[in-house]
């Protein structure tokens, strides 16, 4: 499996990882840095996934079959 195929939870592990590895310090700086990028990278890219999951739940199909945005009656 590709990077690009990776589940979000095995990104989110991978991020972790890098996580961990930053925060022992006992890592070389140039592979510090490149950790550090690739663990931007990621923690982006996990956020986009989150938003989108996050914006189609909060969508419903009304009765014409449209998609609308879900708005909680908070009476």
């Amino acid at each position: 499996m590709t990077e690009n195929n990776l589940t979000f939870e095995q990104e989110l592990q991978m991020l972790e990882a890098i996580v961990g590895k930053l925060e022992q310090g006992d890592v070389p700086l140039e592979e510090a840095l490149a950790q550090f990028q690739k663990g931007v990278a990621l923690s982006k890219k996990l956020q986009e996934t989150l938003q989108n999951a996050e914006d189609t739940l909060t969508k419903v199909i009304n009765e014409e079959g449209q998609e609308v945005i879900f708005e909680a009656n908070n009476d």
